[in-house]
């Protein structure tokens, strides 16, 4: 039998069906008199009459295993009652079977629709899962009952999250006068009320002895309360300040050394930092208490492949703001797999970012920035979020970038260039502020970077984002970040992406660049949106609102009026291509370039047009059309190849050439796209990049070396370095004994030693 010592996993209970026999016992468990409480659940498992009480007195025990037998049993017996099933369900929540608490949620609520108890349990689930449900349901509760106390709670913390303070300051006091009323703890208004006052300038220093009136408030009540200080670290975390979310971490297990939950947050955001030790210490510490978290067990496993990764470091000179230049470390964690092929790639990507951002927002990283490419995708979703699954493709902590490399995704899933440029300039939004700015405006300024200055430049807009401005869904900048948080509906993340980042097109095109770095620069200090946009702009924020949809508006006002007639145009498109009527196809992908020319995403119309010209015996039109597509942002490899085939077939050899190296940044790990660009380079007297594809080569088709060692010979030779050149032949030859071209170069090599001598 496992018995699991408390975590404060029971929140404050003020359903009022809840038996009076567990009161005495929940006062000494929310008191934090742990032992006593433990003993007073054990006599209460005992003596209980009901399967109910008995499973709540085994939870309060810490025996997880023999509550489930007992909750499973209550609601056997009580085929009809709610109560087993909520509180079952909590149980389920607190131990992470996150699917098994939703059916016994929504199985009371089939019994009971209008039960608040069982709503609010939905929404504690919704909620910790940012899922956009929450907030729907927590209103319902309201609506029914404005005296149900962990619904104010629960709106408070929502709100917090989002940003919204002053209707967490309402959501609070509410709950406060509902608290008094029925005698209430107050611990978790307490905490919610010390994040408020962090989030308005006065952060609690866990350090402080003095700490903060909340705190000392929760602590006398409970001292061994460390969720508040978990809960403060969570709104750090939500706000990207991962030191400043440690410290707080570290003093929660300290207060209360079996806050298992707190040891797990610990070690995820001790990895966030770089600090793997100590990160695995923490994590063992939560999976002693907390065998059921799957985030624990899988970042574990994670930590026991780290010798999977190679580590190398380079130094990338930048401008310095005072003159001259400064060196700046770039670290890089690559897969042993392919670490050789993607090296240099990453780090040309990682200058080339410093060197712009550097100078673009006035800020010159003060620490090295490490980087991250996992080529299995799930790794990389434990090494970011603790969980395999997750859309996203890559995440910055700070100075750490973490992503998807090439290999983690299909063949034209994403442009993994464009990818680690966007968190490149995250790094410098979050450092040159302090992770102060809005999640909006760091987000909308890497979007942004992407369009302006990122191996693809051009501005995308996806059809969802065109959708949600025609709508009239686009949020108000001011809670922009909400979008991103606890999306209200399907694809509202991607769109709020879209959103910031035409905001910030829209600053630079209305105002011009230096003003985008000023709005970032506002944040260098605590201050709102709000604020921020009045100060930098010296206009109410919706005016600015205003000012910002007539500029949307007017930059689709092609296609906003027409979105049916391209829809329509667009289907048709793909039944001529399907039909291979290509006459008919031609016509309707320039109607459709013509009313939405930023659909460069899967089946872009450019593409189809391109197909279409190529089989029509249009190939000087099909070049032009895909030359147009990918300067409007497009990078499809397989469009891109076939650009550079033609282009090299028209002897247009230097754009051929331009275009396999940008495919470096879109499919990097295909071998006979580095052996051409090695023989595209040592004959243009390239000798240095024409030896680095080789070596990319090399690594990528180990098992047939020949090649790429006679190519990097070529390239040592012509670099002068014929000792090199010699033993590069001599591994070719190793590997193929009748291989001419090797023969021949190494006899010319021995002629000129001859000759020397």
């Amino acid at each position: 039998m496992l018995a699991v010592t408390p975590v404060f996993a029971q929140s404050i209970d003020d359903d009022p069906r809840r038996a009076d026999e567990l009161r005495p016992c929940d006062d000494l468990q929310y008191r934090g008199r742990a032992a006593e409480a433990k003993a007073c659940y054990s006599k209460l498992q005992q003596e209980a009459e009901s399967p109910l009480v008995e499973a709540e007195a085994a939870w309060g025990a810490g025996d997880i295993e023999q509550a489930n037998q007992l909750f499973r049993q209550s609601t056997s017996s009580n085929r009809r009652s709610v109560q087993p099933r909520i509180r079952w369900a909590k149980l389920f929540l607190q131990t992470h079977q996150y699917a098994d608490a939703t059916a016994l949620f929504r199985d009371a609520l089939e019994i009971l629709p209008n039960d608040v108890y069982a709503q609010l349990g939905l929404a504690q689930l919704y909620a910790e899962r940012f899922e956009g449900e929450a907030p729907t349901l927590v209103t319902s509760v309201l609506q029914q009952d404005d005296r149900v106390f962990g619904a104010h709670v629960l709106a408070a913390r929502m709100a917090l999250e989002e940003g919204r303070f002053d209707a967490a300051d309402e959501s609070l006091d509410r709950a406060t006068k509902i608290a008094d009323s029925r005698k209430l703890p107050q611990l978790e208004v307490f905490t919610l009320r010390a994040v408020l006052d962090a989030a308005r300038g006065k952060p609690v220093d866990p350090k402080d002895g003095k700490r903060n009136a909340w705190v000392n408030r929760a602590l006398n009540f409970n001292p061994r309360y460390g969720t508040i200080y978990a809960d403060l670290a969570h709104f750090e975390i939500m706000r990207r300040r991962y030191r400043e979310a440690t410290a707080l971490l570290q003093r929660a297990v300290e207060v209360q050394p079996d806050l298992w939950s707190a040891h797990a947050e610990l070690g995820s955001n001790l990895l966030r930092l770089g600090v793997l030790d100590e990160a695995r210490k923490h994590l063992q510490a939560a999976y002693s208490g907390d065998p059921y978290s799957p985030t624990t067990v899988n970042t574990l496993r994670l930590l026991d492949r780290v010798d999977e990764f190679d580590v190398s470091s380079a130094l990338v000179s930048v401008p310095a703001q005072q003159g001259g230049e400064r060196q700046v470390e770039v670290r890089m964690r690559l897969n042993r797999k392919e670490a050789e092929a993607l090296r240099p790639y990453v780090l040309e990507i990682a200058r080339d970012s410093i060197v712009t951002f550097s100078q673009r927002y006035s800020f010159e990283p003060r620490e090295p920035i490490t980087v991250e490419l996992y080529p299995d995708h799930d790794d990389f979703a434990v090494r970011v979020a603790a969980l395999p699954g997750i859309g996203l493709l890559g995440v910055t902590f700070g100075y750490l970038v973490a992503m998807d490399s090439p290999s983690g995704r299909a063949t034209g899933d994403f442009h993994w260039g464009s990818t680690l440029w966007h968190e490149m300039a995250h790094v410098f939004t979050l450092e040159a502020t302090n992770h102060r700015v809005p999640r909006w405006l760091s987000e909308g300024i890497s979007v942004f970077e992407e369009w302006r200055t990122g191996p693809t430049p051009g501005v995308v807009v996806t059809p969802d984002a065109i959708t949600a401005l025609k709508d009239k869904k686009l949020l108000p900048v001011a809670t922009l970040d909400s979008g991103f948080i606890r999306p209200e509906y399907p694809n509202q993340v991607q769109v709020s992406y879209m959103q910031a980042g035409l905001v910030c097109l829209f600053i630079e095109q209305r105002w011009g660049f230096d003003k985008l770095s000023v709005l970032l620069h506002q944040f260098t200090r605590d201050t709102t949106t709000k604020a921020a946009i009045e100060a930098t702009f010296k206009m109410s924020v919706e005016e600015f609102d205003r000012q910002f949809d007539a500029f949307a508006r007017e930059r689709y006002g092609n296609l906003l009026p027409r979105i049916d007639e391209y829809q329509q145009a667009y289907a048709a498109l793909r039944k001529a291509v399907a039909d291979e009527k290509w006459q008919d196809a031609i016509a309707r992908a320039r109607t459709t370039i013509d009313i939405y020319p930023e659909h460069t995403g899967s089946g872009s119309p450019y593409l189809l047009l391109a197909q279409a010209l190529e089989k029509s015996g249009e190939r000087d039109q099909a070049i032009t059309t895909l030359q147009q597509y990918r300067k409007a942002g497009g990078w499809d490899p397989s469009a891109l190849r076939e650009l550079a085939e033609w282009l090299e077939k028209a002897g247009r050899n230097d754009a051929a050439t331009e275009l396999l190296i940008a495919l470096n940044y879109v499919d990097p790990l295909q071998g006979a796209q580095h052996a051409q660009l090695g023989e595209r380079f040592l004959n243009t007297g390239k000798p240095a990049e024409a030896l680095r594809e080789y070596r990319v080569l090399l690594a990528i088709d180990a098992h047939d070396p020949a090649p790429a060692n006679f190519g990097m010979a070529r390239a040592l030779r012509a670099q002068g370095d014929k000792a090199a050149s010699r033993r590069r032949v001599l591994d070719a030859l190793a590997a193929a004994p009748h291989y001419k071209p090797a023969q021949d170069l190494l006899l010319q090599l021995i002629e000129e030693r001859k000759s020397n001598d």
